[in-house]
């Protein structure tokens, strides 16, 4: 599975999730893209996209996307 985690992930995180290719969005090239533009490239190359951004679905139409979104819930996010 590919793994996208998004910027406001703190990206040793990806070390945790092992057997499955996990990127950041800087390593992915794609720091500079706003939400949607930034899941309408990720859902044609990863399968779920990671987030700690509980605003995404009220800024977003996420039915739009082919793409799982996972929104964490955590204290913080570093």
């Amino acid at each position: 599975m590919r793994v996208l985690l998004d910027e406001c992930v703190d990206r040793r995180l990806a070390g945790d999730i092992q057997g499955h290719d996990v990127k950041t969005v800087p390593e992915a090239g794609w720091a500079a893209l706003k939400n949607g533009d930034l899941l309408g490239r990720a859902q044609h190359e990863f399968d779920p996209f990671v987030t700690v951004d509980r605003n995404l679905p009220f800024q977003q139409d996420l039915s739009r996307f082919s793409i799982a979104i996972i929104v964490l819930r955590a204290p913080s996010n570093r």
